[in-house]
C-alpha cells in the first residue's frame, strides 16, 4: 500500500523555526521526484517546493526562498521541509507529493500536517 506520513506541524510565534518530515512507504522512495505544498485557510493548494530523486536539483515558490529548505535521504524514504523565519502567512496545511514523473503518471499525496504561526 503507497502512503506518505507527514509529521513535525504544530504552532510556532512569528520568526521561528519549524520542521516538516515525510515518510512515503510502498514505493521505490529513490525514483520519485517529492514536493511539498500547501494550502492556507480559505485558499488554494499551492507548492511550495520541490526536490528530484536524486536531490541534486530544488525549486522554491518565491514566498519561501531564502527561508524554506527541502531536502531528502533516499535510505530513510524521508523528505524534509526546513522552514525558518516563520511567517504569519505560511499558516497552513502542509501536504507532501510524490510522483515518479513519467508522463501520464499519479500523484500521490500524503494528508497533511498544521503549521500554525502566531503570537
Amino acid at each position: 500500500q503507497v502512503q506518505l506520513v507527514e509529521s513535525g506541524g504544530g504552532l510556532v510565534q512569528p520568526g521561528g523555526s519549524l520542521g516538516l518530515s515525510c515518510v512515503a512507504s510502498g514505493i521505490m522512495f529513490s525514483i520519485y521526484q517529492m514536493a511539498w505544498y500547501r494550502q492556507p485557510p480559505g485558499k488554494q493548494r499551492e507548492l511550495v517546493a520541490s526536490i528530484t530523486s536524486g536531490g541534486s536539483t530544488t525549486n522554491y515558490a518565491d514566498s519561501v526562498k531564502g527561508r524554506f529548505t527541502i531536502s531528502r535521504d533516499n535510505a530513510k524514504n524521508t523528505v524534509y521541509l526546513q522552514m525558518n523565519s516563520l511567517k504569519p502567512e505560511d499558516t497552513a496545511v502542509y501536504y507532501c507529493k510524490a510522483n515518479v514523473g513519467y508522463p501520464g503518471a499519479m500523484d500521490v499525496w500524503g494528508k497533511g500536517t498544521l503549521v500554525t504561526v502566531s503570537s
